[in-house]
């Protein structure tokens, strides 16, 4: 005889079985598993993989400073474009471009390393303690920067524009932006005879350092004969190699003599 359970009943036995630790329940017969029909999964859509954007092309700050400075055909324009060449980031902390002193006119064209306290402050090349002492080394074979005759005139300007913080030597990706300016320089000058004046003059326009070496030496630079010397500012704190200083300003009076 069958017997019916009511609902309270049934849920009683079935509370009864989970408080001591029932987890599933069966069938009155067993299930054979292996002759259930598998499921067969919805096909997923294949996702695209996501398109990688096209890597930019590398930023080169030489290659802009080389189109700037050749658009330039007079010095004007080249002082504009330098004013507008945004990639070196020493023009950020200076007070001012330091651009050129001198005629342009002149035979001689000097190249220093970069402007100082007073250069920033004045806007123009070699016009502190090593600037009065170029002047006075200029004027030991006659020639001076504000000399009206072209044959005694001279022509000053530097590798970097800008000063560099507390004067650090600037670093070698700053000389290289800025060298395609001085190269334009050069050209818009066409001066006869370039000085090099210290080791970062010489490492921007000879691609090597070391002045104690190379001063003296006649090469070449920017297309031009150059005289690599010491640079003033060295000479005020080693004043034993004034004697060397002035066989190299005796060398350059009798280049210009030869070239006349």
């Amino acid at each position: 005889m069958e017997s019916a359970l009511d609902y309270h009943t049934a849920k009683a036995l079935l509370d009864w079985q989970v408080e001591l630790g029932a987890t599933e329940a069966i069938c009155d017969a067993p299930v054979n598993r292996y002759e259930v029909p598998e499921k067969v999964a919805a096909p997923v859509a294949s996702t695209p993989a996501p398109t990688q954007p096209a890597p930019l092309a590398a930023f080169d700050p030489v290659a802009d400073a080389k189109a700037a400075a050749q658009s330039a055909d007079t010095l004007e324009a080249l002082q504009a474009a330098l004013a507008a060449f945004e990639h070196c980031e020493l023009k950020r902390g200076a007070r001012n471009l330091v651009f050129c002193d001198g005629n342009p006119a002149a035979r001689v064209m000097i190249i220093g390393e970069a402007p100082g306290r007073d250069e920033d402050m004045q806007g123009k090349p070699f016009v502190g303690r090593a600037g009065q002492l170029l002047d006075k080394m200029l004027a030991a074979i006659g020639m001076a920067r504000d000399a009206t005759d072209t044959q005694a005139s001279v022509y000053i300007t530097n590798v970097l524009p800008w000063r560099p913080p507390q004067n650090r030597d600037p670093k070698p990706d700053e000389i290289a932006m800025l060298v395609p300016f001085v190269q334009r320089h050069v050209e818009l000058v066409a001066p006869e005879v370039i000085i090099l004046m210290g080791n970062i003059s010489c490492q921007a326009g000879l691609g090597k350092r070391g002045i104690s070496r190379l001063r003296g030496h006649w090469a070449e630079s920017y297309g031009k004969p150059t005289l690599p010397m010491f640079h003033p500012a060295y000479l005020l704190r080693s004043p034993k190699f004034k004697r060397e200083t002035w066989a190299d300003l005796l060398a350059l009076q009798a280049r210009l003599k030869g070239l006349q």
